[in-house]
């Protein structure tokens, strides 16, 4: 289980994320990288290396979802350069547009460090996960996929959310039942852009 704790960020640490995230966006519609100014107040826990993800959506339709299960960079680094890549790079999508930025509400998912796994069977494996809690990465072979802690808010089932899982990574979807997969988890602090008045 993983034993390292996110503490909160300050409500400045996170409107200074949300506007980092959103000029990012800006940016990318325009298809350039958005590079923050040298004077930003940056607090330590901004440069901390912290994995994260961002999701895009519009009217609470998903719009665009990238990032990374690996702290590479700053989290505010990250924060950009992930913005960028849901904006323009998620395959199941084309490139945000100018014209849709205004409508686009921004989530700043931040991770903890993924922990191992370790299970013997299928049913243990159902009893350990933490539903609305636990983020799961699934491996098997070259194969990689993962969802986050808040999936389990559309599927609330272990074995559903592992199975639908599975056929993101390609594979079918009761894979996980027959085959023993590699299993991380991880919990995430998520953050939501406030709406407009």
């Amino acid at each position: 289980m993983p034993t390292e704790n996110l503490e909160s960020y300050s409500t400045e640490d996170i409107a200074l994320l949300m506007h980092l995230a959103r000029q990012a966006l800006t940016a990318a519609a325009e298809g350039t990288l958005y590079t923050p100014s040298e004077n930003e107040n940056l607090s330590p826990q901004l440069l901390e290396h912290r994995a994260c993800f961002i999701t895009l959506t519009i009217e609470e339709h998903l719009r665009g979802c990238i990032g990374t299960v690996t702290a590479r960079m700053p989290l505010y680094q990250e924060v950009i350069f992930s913005t960028f890549q849901s904006a323009v790079h998620d395959p199941r999508f084309l490139p945000v547009t100018p014209d849709e930025v205004p409508r686009i509400r921004i989530e700043i998912s931040i991770l903890t460090q993924p922990q191992p796994l370790e299970y013997t069977h299928h049913r243990e494996l159902l009893r350990l996960l933490r539903p609305g809690v636990d983020g799961v990465i699934l491996r098997y072979g070259n194969r990689t996929g993962t969802f986050l802690p808040q999936v389990w808010e559309r599927i609330s089932k272990p074995e559903d959310f592992l199975s639908a899982l599975c056929h993101k990574m390609g594979l079918p979807h009761h894979f996980w039942l027959k085959n023993q997969m590699g299993v991380e988890i991880y919990t995430a602090l998520k953050y939501l852009e406030p709406t407009s008045a």
